[in-house]
């Protein structure tokens, strides 16, 4: 198969589970606000697989921001983090379980100011990193390292490289 071809299906499929998850974790009013565990964030670990994640996520992000009905900056600067999450991990993606960690990093350092200047959140800045923070940790040091665990056998099968 061409790879090129492979790459932008493998990057087209995960940005719609990307929006899909946010869709579905948005019905339990937890992909957005002050404390927000967004479950598609768990795939940012995929450019560990391949680096088809990368577009994929941050395009599934984008997406998802506008269907949601983000704020502009959210749509722009969320997807910011989410990409610098992806690309990050890519980066770091032959260090053990270290990958997890630019993901998390960037959403905690970046959509606390979202929140307290694009929808005027009164919390302070420090509070809104630390709950964005344990947010993306569960999303991602948790699902997806089940995530992670789940496609590891199967990696060369799903995104033959």
């Amino acid at each position: 198969m061409n790879k090129k071809v492979l790459f932008i299906t493998h990057a087209a499929v995960i940005a719609a589970l990307y929006v899909v998850l946010t869709l579905f974790i948005s019905v339990f009013n937890l992909a957005s606000g002050a404390i927000q565990v967004r479950i598609s964030e768990a795939l940012t670990i995929l450019p560990v697989f391949t680096p088809a994640a990368i577009p994929g996520v941050a395009i599934g992000c984008l997406l998802s921001n506008i269907i949601t009905g983000c704020a502009l900056p959210d749509i722009i600067f969320g997807t910011l983090a989410t990409l610098i999450g992806a690309v990050g991990t890519y980066m770091l993606r032959k260090t053990k379980f270290i990958f997890t960690v630019p993901p998390v990093l960037s959403n905690a350092i970046i959509i606390p100011f979202v929140l307290k200047y694009a929808y005027g959140l009164e919390d302070a800045l420090y509070f809104l990193m630390f709950t964005v923070g344990i947010g993306e940790v569960i999303s991602i040091m948790v699902l997806g390292m089940i995530l992670y665990f789940a496609l590891k056998p199967l990696k060369h099968r799903l995104f033959g490289e």
